[in-house]
């Protein structure tokens, strides 16, 4: 593993016991600085990979690094935004208190400190929802819990950022934005994002990490037809079509037709 590996793969398998092998023969490196998006069909071992990612499984044998180190030991470098679906949306909270269970890890003697409340309102101000802090986050749209999500992965401060179906459940305008958020977060940090839907791909990112039991690597500019029938077993076209995001920027993302 060489200085400039982020994360390093080797020889991975994993099933969870008395059952099928989830992901086999698994060997991934992925340097500083690079993004992408993990991919693959519905229980294809993509939710297993990523929390092999975050220490939350172990393998049943291979080894996982980040940044050189076990993924426990990592954790306080990585960002992690569950599907908001997931979580209690009727739980009595703000959205500042979201936000700032993103510093838990860095509490002193129990308490959050102004640096703690500071960073964790810039997170906030970051993703554009900054003004809604003190709303209840069960009141929010869909988009906006994202939002709110992602600022708490931003609050502990990560160098690497993980997104598991980030644009589940929320509208096309909401949609829209959140990419543009992600082309902004690029720039400053590794993302890591998952997604069952090929039109999540974008060639704004370096890689495509493909996910069907076994695991394979492409760059996200030469990703092709091709290399989609590989993963979904089945024909596919990928649809290039423009898209407007929030900062203006404008690039290209595909879209899956069967």
């Amino acid at each position: 593993m060489t200085s400039n590996t982020a994360i390093l793969i080797e020889n991975l398998n994993f099933e969870y016991e008395n059952s099928t092998p989830i992901l086999e023969h698994v060997n991934l490196r992925v340097e500083k600085g690079q993004s992408g998006c993990i991919v693959g069909p519905n229980g294809g071992g993509k939710t297993t990979l990523l929390k092999l990612l975050l220490g939350l499984l172990t393998p049943t044998s291979g080894t996982i690094r980040i940044f050189g180190v076990s993924p426990v030991e990592a954790r306080s470098k990585i960002g992690y935004m569950p599907q908001y679906h997931q979580l209690d949306a009727a739980f009595p909270v703000t959205v500042f208190e979201v936000a700032l269970m993103g510093r838990m890890h860095r509490k002193m003697w129990g308490r959050y400190s102004r640096q703690d409340r500071e960073i964790a309102m810039d997170a906030l101000h970051e993703v554009g929802v900054d003004a809604l802090a003190e709303r209840s986050f069960s009141a929010l749209s869909g988009g906006q819990r994202q939002r709110v999500l992602i600022a708490r992965a931003l609050a502990c401060q990560p160098e690497l950022l993980l997104l598991d179906e980030p644009t589940a459940n929320i509208d096309p305008g909401a949609e829209e934005q959140f990419y543009g958020t992600l082309d902004i977060l690029r720039k400053r940090m590794m993302v890591l994002t998952v997604s069952h839907d090929l039109g999540f791909v974008d060639r704004e990112e370096d890689l495509v990490i493909c996910v069907n039991r076994q695991v394979s690597l492409h760059s996200a500019r030469t990703f092709d037809a091709d290399a989609a029938n590989e993963i979904y077993h089945h024909d596919v076209n990928l649809i290039a079509h423009d898209h407007s995001c929030f900062c203006n920027c404008g690039h290209q993302h595909c879209e899956v037709k069967k």
